[in-house]
């Protein structure tokens, strides 16, 4: 039972192998995380550094100054740490052979004198003797190896501190006393030390060897180079302070005409730099301060002659409403009485009578853009459907578009589009937007279009006529502007409709902006935020119509939601 019990209690290994498979995809998940964390905070490093690289030239010129000198300074150690060691070593080479020449003279005196002495004997005391004039310093240590192999030698190290190379090269000599030397290391039972090895044949049976510790010449130039390291380090660090001192001299004042240029850019033009010495920075801040004055001396001026000049279209416009008043009244009964004249006085009353709706249109825009200029134009807010708008203005434009035998069709959205406005405003924008578009669409149908998205709402009026030019779209707002002065315009405008309706725009803080293309018509965009005060960030619609974003014009077709045509309907029947 006590089986089947532990049986019925273990985990399957298919749970086991799921539970482990499990655990690895968190880690691994994990990791991954950590791995972009890291990478994004490696790239956001990297790109903060490539900003502060391209706008500190004080960073560039430090960083620069930096570089060349560790290269040069690397360069001219390494060439002078080259010298030092050869040098060093050119001497050592020299004390050792002239020591080794000194010891094979003697050894060879010794061995000549010896007489009945036992040759062991004789070596061992040359080895002695050998090893004491070194000294106490162990200036260097003594080997005697028989020339015939497998015969013990004499040494005060052992045997291995001698290369092999060093001994073919010995007993592959011809001359006695020929001198060779390399470099080696000397071995003391575990631990090795570099040397400096010289030897020569002693006899034919023997070779006289000197081992040379350079342990003097090492310390020696870790000294050189430890100082060659220091020198270097501290002549890199002086450079980039005198590059960050120099730059800093020329870069400062710079830095200060630039803040001050942008002060001046943005509308404070008292702004004025400070005047120190007579070099050419001083002579910058002179010219700079200059011009600076002359600019502020035109500004006023022209303030002054702009004030004056709208000082005189506001009372100007004033003063004409009270004649105009007494005009149109005597006009308005002449024009009520004009199927009682003769037919060439009836036809002068209708002309007077539109030439005075003209110049009331007129002077009500020089009213409108005088208040635009004195910054007088208020806004009465309030929640509207953009759609009620659009509606309202091309009722508005009703009788225009009969005339033309124009269709307006209607792109609107099923759904209330609510934003926060003027609505008297805003539908003398949209209207101007549309009796500008029947007006120049050559006969062809004009395509109003309005949606709206969290944030904003927009109305786009396309028209197909002769479009605009390259560099037009800006011009367009401009007061009394034209496209074509020569062309015939019928309905009578003021050539301020677009420029209020710009300043109208700007007022709500939204956009209105035009694309055209020549012989491929144009579009207006009016773009509003939702909320009144809010930043406009975007636009529902795009500025240019789509069909344009696919490279080619499509016909105009009935829109697949709501067109209202108010040439046919009045504004109130669906296509």
């Amino acid at each position: 039972m006590s089986s089947s019990t532990g049986d019925a209690n273990a985990t399957p290994p298919l749970e086991s192998a799921s539970a482990v498979q499990s655990l690895w995809q968190k880690v691994g998940g994990l990791l991954l995380r950590g791995y972009l964390v890291a990478q994004r905070a490696a790239r956001g490093l990297v790109r903060a550094v490539h900003t502060r690289w391209r706008r500190s030239l004080q960073l560039r010129v430090v960083s620069t100054t930096l570089v060349i000198s560790a290269l040069v300074t690397a360069v001219l150690g390494f060439f002078l740490m080259q010298q030092v060691q050869s040098g060093l070593l050119d001497a050592k080479e020299n004390a050792a052979l002239s020591d080794h020449k000194a010891g094979l003279t003697y050894a060879l005196n010794v061995m000549q004198d010896g007489g009945a002495v036992e040759q062991d004997t004789q070596l061992d005391q040359i080895t002695q003797d050998l090893s004491a004039r070194s000294g106490t310093t162990g200036l260097y240590e003594v080997v005697i190896i028989p020339s015939v192999g497998g015969v013990t030698g004499w040494a005060t190290v052992e045997e291995e501190s001698v290369p092999q190379r060093l001994r073919d090269d010995v007993r592959d000599s011809t001359e006695l006393e020929s001198q060779y030397l390399t470099y080696t290391e000397i071995v003391r039972g575990d631990s090795t030390e570099p040397a400096l090895a010289v030897g020569a044949q002693l006899s034919n049976a023997f070779e006289l060897y000197y081992l040379f510790p350079l342990e003097h010449e090492q310390q020696m130039l870790t000294l050189v180079q430890n100082t060659i390291t220091f020198a270097a380090a501290t002549l890199i660090i002086s450079f980039a302070v005198i590059a960050f001192l120099v730059t800093r001299q020329v870069v400062s004042p710079v830095r200060l005409a630039a803040g001050s240029a942008e002060k001046l850019a943005s509308g404070d033009l008292s702004e004025r730099m400070n005047v120190r010495g007579e070099d050419d920075l001083a002579r910058l801040a002179m010219s700079f301060n200059d011009m600076a004055g002359n600019l502020q001396e035109k500004i006023h001026e022209l303030e002054e002659l702009s004030k004056v000049q709208r000082q005189f279209v506001s009372d100007v416009s004033h003063e004409l409403r009270t004649p105009l008043s007494t005009i149109r009244m005597a006009g308005d009964l002449l024009y009520e009485e004009r199927e009682e004249l003769d037919p060439t006085m009836s036809r002068s009353v209708e002309l007077l009578q539109s030439q005075l709706e003209r110049f009331e249109e007129l002077l009500g825009d020089l009213l409108e853009i005088s208040r635009h200029d004195a910054g007088a134009a208020t806004l009465t807010i309030e929640p509207v459907d953009i759609r009620d708008s659009v509606l309202k203005a091309v009722s508005d434009a009703e009788q225009i578009a009969e005339k033309r035998g124009i269709k307006v069709v209607l792109r609107l959205p099923a759904e209330p589009c609510t934003a926060e406005f003027d609505q008297r405003r805003i539908n003398r924008i949209l209207r101007n937007l549309i009796v500008n578009a029947i007006e120049h669409s050559e006969g062809k149908d004009v395509i109003v279009t309005a949606a709206g998205d969290r944030d904003a709402v927009a109305v786009a009026v396309r028209d197909f006529g002769v479009g605009l030019k390259e560099g037009e779209e800006h011009l367009c707002f401009d007061r009394f502007w034209r496209a074509d002065p020569a062309r015939a315009r019928t309905t009578g405008g003021t050539g301020l409709g677009l420029s209020i309706a710009k300043e109208d725009a700007l007022l709500h803080g939204g956009w209105l902006q035009a694309w055209g293309m020549p012989g491929k018509g144009s579009q207006f965009r009016l773009s509003l935020p939702r909320e009144s005060g809010k930043e406009l960030r975007g636009s529902p619609l795009p500025l240019a119509p789509p069909e344009m974003a696919l490279g080619r014009i499509r016909p105009v077709l009935p829109a697949p939601t709501t067109d209202l045509d108010p040439a046919r309907s009045g504004g109130g029947s669906q296509g």
